[in-house]
This record gives C-alpha cells, structure tokens and sequence, in this order.
C-alpha cells in the first residue's frame, strides 16, 4: 500500500521542529560524564519550592483524569491578571496554543504573516495547514519591522504572528511600536482585521523594561488580538507542558471547543498554581538573568564577539571566525550544549541560554577554546 496517495498534501514534505537532545542522551552519545546544557532557554534555578511540593502532594492521584477545565488554575491566572476566567484558556505548553490557533483560524487560501527570524514553530504551523507564509524582513538590530509587516497586510491576510520579545534574537518592540501597528493593520476580505497573535513566552524578563508593552492592556480595544504565555520559562515547568492565553471570549469559546480534552495535566496544574503563588519565583529569576547577562556581555566585549543585546534570557552572538554549526559541535564536545541558528537563517550565530554563574564561566572557558581567542 503506498501510503503517500492519502497523506495530506501539506503534510507530505513537513519537516518536524528539531528539539535539542536530552542532557543523559548526549552524555552516552559523547561518552562525557559532565554537561552543561545552554540550548533551550530553561531557567537553571529550577521549579519553585512550592511547586515540587504540590507535585509531591498530588503524585498519588495520576491515575485520575485531570480537570479538563483546568478550573483552579485559571481562577489563580484571574486573580493574578485580574481579567475574567471567560478570557482565559489553558493548554499544553506554548507550541500548543500556536497548533490551536492555526487550527481554529488558517485556510489554505489564507496568508499568515510573521517576520524573519522570528519563532520557527509560526511557519511550521502556516505549512501544516496548507497557508501561505509570508515573511517580512527585520528592521537594523533584529527588531520586528511592524510598520512594514502592516503594510504587508492584504485581503488574503487571515493571522499576524508577533513575537515579543522575540526567539531567537532577544529584543522587542516598544509600547508606541505596538499601539501605532494596532491601528494601521487594515480589514481582510473578511470584513475584520487579522488575527494578532503575541507571543509573550519570555514576559516576566521583559516587564522589566520600561517601555515594553504589556499585551493584556490591549485586550479590550482589539477583539482580534491572541496573548500567549508559558510556566516553561521563569516558572521552569518545562517538562510539564503547560501555557495559558488571553482572548476575546469568544475565541476562548471557540479554543475550547477543539482543544483535547485534558490537555493539560493534573501535576502540571497544580504546579503552575502553587507556581502563581511564590512571588520570589519570578523576582529571583530576574535577578539572576540581569545579573549573568552583564557578566556576559563583559565577557563578549572583551572577546570581540558580536552579540544582540537582550531583554530574555538569552543571547544571540556572532560564532566568528567559525559557522555557527561549528561553533556547537565544537562546544558539544567540549560538554557545553548551546544551539546552533542555522534552521533560522543564521548560520553565522549561536544562540546561549544564560545559565547559573559557574555555567556561564565554563561556558565562556570553552568558547575561548572552540574560538581561539
């Protein structure tokens, strides 16, 4: 049976996001006994003492089924956000709600717009459902072009992928960037504006920052506009997939209709709710980012490394005089996990996690190595 003749034509020539190798697995592929991993934007402080203590708690219930509604945990998001529970939905990590979406809004005639560089998983999605993808190129400096991106708009335009900040470069746009893009995004043939979806995985980094946007004050004047959020980042839930969003109720109305059932599970909620609770979770998170990246950027200038400076907790910089790809497998065998950008159109860059101060010190140890310097 030649199975090809019933696959979904978009689904022929998919190819799969690559995620990065387990820690353990790349020990016995490489035969080390120690790695550090800088790849996956993980926060190295870990999981809030409490939320361990809530997986602990609830371990012995696993053999039921969870809230499929994830009840308690959206009434803790509403409480923190003050925002309705009719406006907020749930689902397995980030790269769940972004499959939701598409699934929910894009047609094969529709064109969904994001930028270059920007999170790999918006164009995987567009190609899933058979959209058509269309790229709009960064302003000077990595940043979202969206004057551009609003010119870009047409009466094919069905969805608008932002992220901010943005994965892989670690910069973002400024509150007036966003509100002036609000009002010059035209009408589609539909008769409504695109859907605007912003990706706001690494905010708690970001609030810092005095004129970055919060996208939940945009909510009410845009009915169009999707907010998505994780617990994968300065929560350090990552292995427990669960994300939240902020919409309309009448998108939440229709997300919920067509999410899995009980997608997000019972640990992952009542992790993420004592998660909400530990306020020094977040604050500590902060503190350790500021306070490495500094170190870095020191350590980069003194090296005469380029790099984008960054308000996530991350780096992108330049693997001069080496590729990119070079650069990690060179680093990979020195035990250092960092994650090449070539599958973004970077092939010159590297992008570094910051981790813990003695991560961050080997790190800078071996990339003098790797690089000669």
């Amino acid at each position: 049976m030649d199975i090809t003749k019933i696959i979904r034509q978009s689904c022929k020539n998919f190819q799969p996001y690559i995620a990065g190798k387990p820690i353990e697995t790349l020990k016995r592929e490489m035969g080390l006994k120690n790695i550090i991993k800088l790849a996956s934007n993980e926060n190295p402080l870990g999981p809030s003492k409490k939320a361990l203590e809530a997986i602990k708690k609830n371990a012995e219930k696993v053999f039921y089924y969870p809230d499929s509604n994830s009840y308690e945990l959206k009434k803790a998001l509403s409480k923190k956000y003050n925002l309705p529970t009719e406006n907020i939905f749930t689902a397995a990590g980030g790269d769940e709600i972004i499959e939701l979406v598409a699934k929910l809004f894009f047609n094969p005639e529709d064109e969904i717009i994001m930028s270059k560089y920007s999170f790999i998983r918006y164009n995987l999605v567009t190609q899933l459902m058979g959209s058509k993808s269309v790229i709009v190129e960064m302003k000077d400096g990595f940043i979202y072009d969206l004057e551009a991106i609003a010119k870009a708009c047409n009466k094919n335009t069905k969805a608008i992928f932002i992220t901010n900040p943005n994965n892989p470069t670690g910069t973002y746009n400024t509150k007036v960037e966003l509100e002036k893009f609000f009002k010059k995004i035209p009408k589609n043939k539909y008769g409504v504006k695109p859907i605007v979806i912003i990706d706001e995985a690494y905010f708690e980094y970001a609030a810092l920052i005095k004129d970055y946007p919060n996208g939940l004050n945009y909510l009410k004047e845009n009915p169009n506009l999707i907010v998505l959020r994780t617990f994968s980042k300065i929560y350090a839930l990552a292995g427990l997939r669960v994300g939240y969003g902020f919409a309309s109720k009448e998108i939440v109305s229709y997300i919920e209709r067509m999410r899995p059932t009980f997608n997000v599970n019972l640990l992952a909620q009542v992790a993420a709710i004592a998660s909400i609770k530990d306020k020094d979770q977040v604050t500590k998170g902060q503190k350790l980012i500021n306070q490495e990246k500094d170190f870095l950027y020191k350590e980069f200038k003194k090296l005469k490394i380029d790099y984008i400076p960054s308000v996530a907790n991350f780096i992108l910089i330049k693997a001069t005089p080496l590729k990119g790809k070079d650069c990690f497998k060179a680093l990979l065998k020195e035990g250092v996990i960092i994650r090449a950008m070539d599958e973004y159109q970077l092939p010159d860059w590297v992008r570094i996690t910051i981790g813990l101060p003695e991560e961050n010190k080997l790190f800078i140890k071996k990339l003098k190595k790797v690089l000669k310097k």
